[in-house]
């Protein structure tokens, strides 16, 4: 078998998610890519279970601290700090409650710089030129944002991230400036001259992209043609976690609704989601086997 060309990175605290999940999600994104990863998780604690060749490190103390593993979830950024993940391959991060359902490899080619940090866009200033110049003349008051459920970096030439928020945390202490507030506003931020948006013909977040407040707003969207394909070519698809779980779209009838803390409503059905229906109940029955198999 060749040598890893690329790095699956997880980062994986308290007990949220059970090794059975991890190894799922790792056997979902393996088996899908059109060339395997290196396997890398970063864990609070010596993890027993883990598929075999899993290369565990643990989270370094700093960003062990409770306070970084809240709301703002700044632990993750430790994935940048250097000597926690090998620094001799490109990586894609993915959270653990992201779902994959094509080759996670292709990701790298949005990687157009070694220094090119891609994520799923999360605000209305887009990343990209115009972004850098409103980040340059308001001395980095307003800046693109995006969101970290999916993060492609080169470990080697991300460290400063990482270096950055430590200096800051140092002269400013928990949260002490706003991008410090959550660790994709402090990635967008420290590292905005060489962002980059996710197309989102690749991956979306399962909210803004299937949730709007009126039900006829959402079918009118999953009748476009066009929408459907997207969708049916989509790599991946972050869940919001409390609000939208995996587990619990299995209990629902066709039809059902969840609305979230916005208004916004998700519609369980076919018509509403197009082949991401399916594709989602078939990611969480075979999840929902694999824990029953391991207890």
């Amino acid at each position: 078998m060749a040598a890893p060309d690329w790095q699956l990175v997880l980062v994986l605290w308290g007990s949220k998610y059970p090794v059975a999940e991890v190894n799922h999600l790792i056997a979902t994104v393996c088996h899908l890519a059109s060339r395997p990863p290196r396997v890398v998780l970063i864990t609070d604690r010596a993890r027993d279970g883990l598929v075999d060749g899993v290369l565990q490190r643990p989270i370094p103390a700093f960003f062990d601290q409770p306070e970084l593993r809240m709301g703002g979830c700044q632990a993750k950024l430790c994935m940048f700090e250097p000597g926690v993940v090998p620094d001799d391959l490109p990586a894609v991060f993915i959270d653990i409650d992201t779902v994959v359902f094509g080759d996670m490899a292709q990701f790298l080619a949005l990687q157009t710089t070694p220094q090119t940090v891609a994520m799923l866009q999360s605000a209305v200033l887009p990343f990209g030129a115009l972004a850098r110049v409103v980040y340059r003349l308001t001395k980095g008051r307003r800046y693109a944002r995006g969101n970290s459920s999916i993060v492609v970096y080169h470990p080697a030439h991300c460290g400063h991230i990482a270096a950055h928020y430590r200096a800051l945390h140092a002269r400013h202490g928990h949260n002490g400036i706003r991008p410090m507030i959550a660790d994709e506003r402090f990635i967008s931020w420290s590292n905005q001259p060489h962002m980059r948006a996710i197309p989102h013909s690749m991956a979306v977040k399962l909210p803004t992209e299937f949730m709007l407040p009126r039900r006829w707003m959402i079918h009118l969207r999953a009748s476009l043609p066009w929408v459907r394909r997207r969708w049916a070519g989509l790599i991946a698809v972050t869940l919001p976690g409390v609000e939208v779980k995996g587990e619990t779209l299995l209990t629902l009838p066709e039809g059902a609704e969840i609305i979230d803390r916005k208004g916004r409503r998700l519609i369980w059905s076919e018509a509403a989601l197009g082949a991401v229906k399916a594709k989602l109940t078939a990611y969480y029955r075979a999840l929902h086997d694999s824990i029953q198999e391991a207890t």
